[in-house]
């Protein structure tokens, strides 16, 4: 019976600077942020949409049980700050009450 051992992946030869690295994470936090301001103006734009729709069809401004949906999804994925988001982003497109 043969049996095969892989080589070990070679890492750097020397350890990366600190400062770079963390230079690096903080240009993808940037790019993260970058991503979420696009997608909550693109959000925000939606539900202006939504609201006008409503609006002109003789509906309310807005509807506490999708909002409901909302923060609990945001509660179920992200813990109580995820509702705080949730409510943050529900502001933006609606306003406050």
């Amino acid at each position: 019976m043969s049996t095969s051992t892989a080589a070990p992946v070679a890492g750097p030869t020397t350890p990366e600077d600190p400062a770079e690295r963390i230079g690096a994470l903080r240009d993808a936090i940037d790019a993260c942020d970058a991503e979420i301001i696009e997608l909550v103006r693109r959000r925000v734009a939606i539900s202006h949409e939504i609201g006008a729709l409503r609006a002109a069809d003789g509906g309310t401004r807005l509807s506490l049980s999708r909002e409901q949906q909302v923060l609990s999804r945001f509660r179920t994925a992200l813990g109580p700050d995820g509702a705080a988001l949730g409510m943050v982003l529900l502001r933006q497109g609606r306003g406050r009450l």
